[in-house]
């Protein structure tokens, strides 16, 4: 079973030791490393959805059928595995069945309250927060009430869910739940319960979501030097984003594009601003891999001028480093967007076909 993909994992990892031992766990607010969604027509990688991952008779006996509503409900809407999201129901409360101080009311001696325990911090500051809130976190209304109910299941669930994707999920699931709870025997043990609530036994992971399907990716690249290239920036998945960053601990969105085409010997703007008026503009649905996707975003932004960029992998598919706050560098769609400006292909400017015509000279 694979669940987490060749993505390096980068950060402070030596503070597992901080191990709690206590029955209720605490969910721990910080920025995470996800890595990768994938898609696309793809030889031996085809979509496995959530509705492929059935429950196991063991599931449907564990756990109660309005939290297994909810956990299924909430992970096919985030996009987290919904066994994930169960086995840390399972572990933080029972689903909710655990009588121990933080769960029904008031906090646990962390000061974590609710079925899937969050930090009150974590949760915006206050346990019933209206929403739309002011306060940053995960408090989320889950049953459309106009609140976020930290006691409230659905409530929890959905800001769970949230806080797992942010983190990892539902590729990097380790490092998500790492991040959930800093301890990696948390870990092990939320992943057991995970494998036992599915019926096939396995936390599965989105297709491109390991090594296994990079190689149809890259190989499906329309020239060899586009494969490099998408193998570079491939190779950064689960990286933090860094505002000027172009690695190779950090990206910004047109860092990873900049760094990805010099690893080959080419040189392109290093800015989103520069890197728009660079390429050929390619009318929409003839992109292709290698290209960019530009989208009216941020800040001084607009229709003309394009505040962010990512790479197109695969069909609909972008690798791209979003923001700080958007957790790290991951394959996302760009379909659906409605912020697109357009795309382009930085191969077909006039600089760069001559830095490949002597490229191939030198050879």
């Amino acid at each position: 079973m694979k669940l987490s993909s060749r993505t390096k994992i980068v950060g402070a990892l030596g503070l597992a030791g901080l191990v709690l031992v206590t029955l209720i766990m605490s969910p721990m607010l910080m920025t995470g490393f996800p890595s990768f969604l994938g898609g696309g027509d793809l030889p031996d990688c085809e979509e496995v959805t959530q509705q492929d991952e059935q429950a196991s008779e063991g599931a449907t006996a564990d756990i109660p059928a309005e939290y297994l509503a909810l956990y299924q409900k909430f992970g096919k809407k985030i996009g987290v595995q919904w066994t994930i999201l169960a086995a840390v129901g399972k572990r933080e409360t029972d689903h909710g069945r655990s009588t121990l101080p933080g769960v029904q009311s008031g906090t646990n001696y962390a000061g974590a309250a609710g079925p899937m325990q969050f930090l009150v911090s974590t949760w915006g500051g206050a346990k019933r927060i209206p929403i739309p809130s002011k306060f940053n976190g995960y408090a989320s209304d889950g049953d459309d009430d106009g609140w976020a109910d930290i006691y409230n299941p659905a409530d929890a669930i959905l800001g769970a869910a949230k806080m797992l994707k942010r983190n990892g999920a539902p590729e990097n699931v380790r490092r998500s739940l790492f991040v959930y709870n800093r301890a990696w025997w948390y870990v092990d043990q939320v992943e057991e319960i995970a494998r036992k609530y599915a019926a096939d036994g396995q936390v599965r992971v989105p297709p491109q979501a390991d090594a296994s399907c990079d190689d149809p990716v890259i190989q499906a690249a329309p020239s060899d030097v586009v494969g490099r290239i998408l193998a570079y920036a491939l190779d950064q998945r689960g990286k933090p984003y860094l505002w000027g960053g172009t690695g190779p601990d950090a990206f910004d969105c047109s860092g990873i594009i900049y760094m990805a085409y010099r690893s080959v010997g080419l040189t392109i703007p290093r800015t989103t601003f520069g890197q728009w008026p660079f390429g050929v503009k390619v009318p929409d649905g003839q992109e292709q891999p290698g290209d960019l996707v530009f989208f009216n975003a941020g800040p001084g932004t607009g229709p003309d001028n394009p505040g962010h960029v990512g790479m197109v992998v695969s069909k609909g598919k972008m690798i791209e480093a979003r923001c700080r706050l958007c957790g790290p560098i991951k394959v996302t769609s760009y379909r659906g967007r409605d912020t697109i400006v357009g795309f382009t292909r930085p191969l077909e400017n006039t600089t760069v076909k001559d830095q490949l015509a002597k490229l191939r000279s030198s050879l």
